[in-house]
C-alpha cells in the first residue's frame, strides 16, 4: 500500500508533509555505501555496549543469581530451605554465562534501541520522529512492568504451587524434596521474564499499526473475541503448566489489548482534529 493510499484512508498517514520536512529528508539522502558505513558503526557501538554489559553481568553473576532466587525464597517462606543443586561440573559456569548474556542484553537494550533510532531517524519526517520517540520510552518501561509482574507475583505463586507437591517421609511414605537445578531455575526465570516482557509490548505494536493505518480501533473491537482466544493460547504455551501463571499472563494481556484500542482511538481522533483544522 502506497503512502498516498494510506493518506486517503480514515486512519492513514498525513497526506502532505510540510515543505521544510521534505527538504530535510532530501538533504539527509546519502549514497548506499555511506548508509552501510553508518550501519556498521551503529552495530559496532551496539556490540561494544553489549560486551561491556555482559562482562559486568558475568562479574556479578553470583549476586544476580541470588537476587533472582528471592521469589523462590518467598515461596518457601524459610531461607534455610533454599537449596539448589547442579549435577554436571560445568553446569553452574554455563549458568553464569547465561546470566551474563541475559543481563548484558537487558542492560544494553537502551543503547541498542538508540542506535537503531539514530540509523533510521534521518529517513523520517520530523513529525514521524516525534511520533516514534514515545515508543522508545514505552518499550523498556512496559518490559520492566512485565518483568516486575513475573518477579513479584507470578514466580512466587507458581513456585509455591510446585513446592506444595513435596512429601515428608514416614511409615510407608518416601521423602520427596524439591531440589531445583541452577540451570533449570534460571531457564524458568528467563523464559517467564522474556514471555511477559514481550507480551507487554502489545500496546506498542498495535498502536504503531494503528498510526500507519494498517488497523483501526473498530477492527480491534471486532477482533476482541479472537484476541482473547489467542491470549489464552499464548499464556498456555509460554508459562508453566499451572493456572496461576497462565491467568497471570492472560489477564494483563487482555487489559493491554483494551489499552491499545483506547490508544488507537485517541490517535484517530487527534488525526481527525488535525485534518479538520488544516
Amino acid at each position: 500500500m502506497s503512502t498516498k493510499e494510506l493518506a486517503e484512508k480514515p486512519g492513514g498517514l498525513p497526506s502532505e508533509p510540510p515543505e521544510e520536512e521534505l527538504d530535510e529528508v532530501e538533504a539527509s539522502k546519502a549514497p548506499l555505501l555511506e548508509h552501510l558505513i553508518e550501519l556498521r558503526q551503529r552495530l559496532i557501538y551496539s556490540l561494544i555496549g553489549f560486551v561491556a554489559a555482559f562482562l559486568v553481568s558475568f562479574y556479578f553473576a553470583n549476586p544476580i543469581f541470588n537476587f533472582l532466587l528471592l521469589p523462590y525464597k518467598w515461596a518457601l517462606g524459610d531461607a534455610s530451605k533454599l537449596h539448589l543443586i547442579y549435577t554436571a561440573p560445568q553446569e553452574f559456569f554455563f549458568t553464569q554465562l547465561k546470566i551474563g548474556m541475559f543481563g548484558g542484553l537487558f542492560l544494553a537494550f537502551p543503547l541498542i534501541a538508540i542506535q537503531i533510532y539514530k540509523f533510521v531517524a534521518p529517513g523520517l519526517y520530523k513529525h514521524e520522529r516525534a511520533a516514534f520517540r514515545p515508543y522508545l520510552i514505552a518499550t523498556p518501561l512496559l518490559f520492566l512492568a512485565g518483568a516486575a509482574l513475573v518477579f513479584f507475583f507470578i514466580l512466587p505463586v507458581a513456585l509455591k504451587f510446585f513446592a506444595s507437591f513435596q512429601q515428608t517421609g514416614g511409615e510407608g511414605r518416601a521423602t520427596i524434596d524439591l531440589l531445583p537445578k541452577v540451570s533449570e531455575y534460571l531457564s524458568l526465570v528467563m523464559t517467564l521474564i522474556l514471555a511477559f516482557g514481550v507480551a507487554f509490548q502489545l500496546p506498542v505494536v498495535l498502536t504503531l499499526l494503528g498510526r500507519v493505518g494498517i488497523i483501526s480501533s473498530e477492527q480491534l473491537k471486532k477482533g476482541r473475541r479472537y484476541a482473547i482466544v489467542a491470549v489464552v493460547v499464548i499464556a498456555a504455551i509460554f508459562t508453566p503448566p499451572d493456572p496461576f501463571s497462565q491467568i497471570g499472563l492472560a489477564l494483563p494481556m487482555v487489559g493491554l489489548y483494551e489499552l491499545a484500542i483506547w490508544l488507537v482511538r485517541m490517535s484517530e481522533q487527534k488525526r481527525a482534529q488535525a485534518e479538520e483544522a488544516g
